[in-house]
C-alpha cells in the first residue's frame, strides 16, 4: 500500500511516520472536533501524516453496562465531519458484515478489530467496499500468521491493506509486544504499532480494561526504532472522563511533546541508513 492511495492524507513525501490517532470512541461532536483540531495543528507543525480515528460503535465490551456508543448514524456523521472540517482521512472499525458497506459512505479507513481478524467473511466484507483496510493483528496471533489475513484483502482485488501491531497476550491479564514482528509482518503489508492498546491490562476483576499510559513514549519510540510505518496513539484531552478505555489513552496535552520526541528519533534513524 502506497501512502498517496488514503485520500486527503498530506505529507506523504515526507520521511515521517503517520498517526492514526483519536478517541476511543466518538462521545459527542464537540469531543470530537475538540481532539481533532488539536493533533491536525500538531501534525502540520510536525509534517506528520495524520488519520482521525473514532469507533462509532463499541461492541467488545466486558461488561453489559459499558459504554456502547451514541448511535451509529449520529458517530459516523460526525467521523465524516471531522473528515471535512480537517480535510483528513478518518477510521473507524466494524464488527460485523452489515457494518462494512455502512460505514464506507463515512470513513476512508475501514478497521478490522483483533478479536475479529481472523473471521474471513468480515474481511471480505470489508476489503470489497474498496477502502484502505487495516488489520489489527489479534493478540493470540504470530506475525507470520498475518499473511494470511493480508492475503484475504488482496484477494478480492484491493491492495489497500496495512497491519496493525497491538501486542500479545502475557497470561491472563497482561500485553506485551515483540518487536521482532514488525519486520516480519513489513514483508506483508505496511505496519502500524499501537502505542495504547499494547499497554492494555484486560479482564481485570473489575470488568473494565486497565492499563498503563505513562509507558505509551516507551513503547513507541520503540516501534520508530524498529521503523514502523505508522503509529496508532488514542488520546482524550481528559481520560479519567472518557467513556471508553480511559485508562489507555494518553491526555491530549501531552501528545505535543510526544510526537517531537518521536519526530526527531525519527530523523536520527533515517540518518542511519
Amino acid at each position: 500500500m502506497k501512502l498517496k492511495n488514503i485520500p486527503k492524507l498530506k505529507h506523504t513525501s515526507s520521511d515521517q511516520f503517520f498517526l492514526i490517532a483519536g478517541p476511543c470512541a466518538i462521545e459527542s461532536e464537540d469531543m470530537a472536533l475538540r481532539i481533532a483540531d488539536h493533533i491536525y495543528n500538531l501534525t502540520e507543525k510536525l509534517k506528520i501524516p495524520f488519520i482521525f480515528k473514532g469507533s462509532f460503535r463499541k461492541a467488545n465490551r466486558t461488561r453489559l453496562d459499558s459504554f456502547t456508543g451514541i448511535g451509529d448514524l449520529k458517530a459516523l456523521k460526525i467521523l465524516k465531519k471531522v473528515s471535512k472540517t480537517f480535510n483528513v482521512p478518518t477510521l473507524t472499525d466494524i464488527h460485523d458484515c452489515n457494518d462494512a458497506s455502512i460505514a464506507a459512505d463515512f470513513v476512508d479507513i475501514i478497521q478490522i478489530p483483533a478479536f475479529l481478524v481472523r473471521q474471513t467473511e468480515l474481511i471480505i466484507a470489508a476489503a470489497k467496499t474498496g477502502k484502505v483496510i487495516n488489520l489489527k493483528k489479534g493478540q493470540f496471533m504470530s506475525p507470520e500468521s498475518m499473511k494470511y489475513a493480508v492475503n484475504k484483502v488482496k484477494e478480492t482485488g484491493n491492495k489497500n491493506v496495512m497491519i496493525t501491531e497491538r501486542g500479545s497476550m502475557f497470561g491472563y491479564k497482561d500485553i506485551v509486544v515483540d518487536f521482532r514482528g514488525i519486520p516480519k509482518m513489513k514483508k506483508y503489508a505496511p505496519v502500524v504499532l499501537d502505542a495504547t492498546h499494547s499497554l492494555q491490562k484486560p479482564n481485570q476483576d473489575t470488568g473494565i480494561t486497565g492499563g498503563n499510559p505513562k509507558m505509551i513514549e516507551t513503547i513507541a519510540r520503540g516501534g520508530i526504532v524498529n521503523n514502523v510505518d505508522g503509529l496508532f496513539i488514542e488520546t482524550h484531552f481528559e481520560p479519567t472522563i472518557a467513556k471508553s478505555d480511559g485508562a489507555n489513552m494518553l491526555k491530549l496535552n501531552k501528545m505535543d511533546e510526544l510526537l517531537a520526541n518521536l519526530t526527531a528519533i525519527r530523523k536520527t534513524v533515517k540518518n542511519l541508513k
